[in-house]
């Protein structure tokens, strides 16, 4: 048992790794600012308004890297990819800053204020 909680841990830190290493990405800091990109509801992130080729690699790439997390987190925990998803597109809505750009759950995308961003009503 003890062996299981080890391994668990050791997969969800490696599924931030995987998250984190993308945040740190110059071109996705650049989109994320310039507002070409932003956080869905579930747990992907999207493209705002036309797309480059690079915008869509990049973005394509992100939400590979996203997928293997929430993956690797659900056969460690029982829930569902989709669950995890979902969960994480919850709290990334809601740490999105001022200015940044986030899909509401009508399907719109807004602009992050200084008040809470409009989510998902089973959001947590």
């Amino acid at each position: 048992m003890r062996k299981m909680m080890i391994v668990a841990g050791a997969l969800m830190l490696a599924g931030l790794a995987t998250a984190a290493y993308a945040q740190r990405d110059p071109a996705y800091a650049a989109a994320r600012a310039a507002g070409q990109v932003g956080e869905q509801p579930d747990g992907y992130l999207g493209i705002v308004g036309a797309a480059t080729a690079e915008l869509r690699a990049l973005v394509g790439n992100i939400n590979i890297q996203r997928k293997s997390a929430y993956t690797q987190k659900a056969a460690a925990s029982g829930a569902t990819v989709e669950q995890l998803a979902f969960t994480s597109g919850c709290n990334l809505i809601a740490q999105a800053s001022a200015g940044e750009k986030y899909k509401s759950p009508d399907g719109v995308w807004k602009t992050r204020t200084a008040a809470a961003p409009e989510r998902d009503a089973r959001c947590a």
